[in-house]
């Protein structure tokens, strides 16, 4: 595989890697010996440290509702975090419960407006099941022949 058939199967990422991998690699032919050295010597012990942390297992599994999450052993919960942990789902019920109450309400008073409308109306509530009266209001005027 040619350096530029390398170069087109990396991701966009990786390609903004390299280059600035090449730019940092071209000043360092410029800088004093131990400088460079030291520069190599960060960089392995930098590298050696990002595989300790990549391959570290995890210590424990917990399991809650068919769900698992993984811990590492230095993860530390105080009452604090658990506190702010547990915040956003205590704010989200009592969302819901403020919604349920307010859509209740509504509901109750659109039904006593149309109860309050029905009984202080000019018309008794049977005219409303009447056919003829569902005609009349079709209409607007009475059946003639009746």
């Amino acid at each position: 595989m040619t350096n530029k058939q390398f170069e087109s199967a990396l991701l966009p990422q990786d390609q903004f890697g390299q280059r600035v991998v090449a730019r940092l690699a071209a000043g360092t032919a410029e800088l004093p010996h131990d400088i460079s050295e030291r520069l190599r010597a960060a960089r392995v012990q930098a590298l050696g440290r990002r595989k300790l942390a990549s391959l570290q297992p995890a210590s424990t599994v917990s399991v809650s509702g068919g769900q698992a999450s993984l811990g590492f052993g230095d993860e530390v919960f105080g009452l604090w975090s658990r506190i702010a942990s547990a915040l956003p789902l205590l704010a989200l019920a009592a969302g819901l419960v403020a919604i349920h109450v307010v859509q209740n309400e509504r509901r109750a008073s659109d039904l006593a407006e149309v109860d309050a409308a029905l009984l202080t109306d000019d018309l008794p509530p049977s005219a409303y099941a009447d056919p003829g009266f569902v005609q009349f209001l079709k209409v607007g005027q009475p059946l003639q022949g009746r």
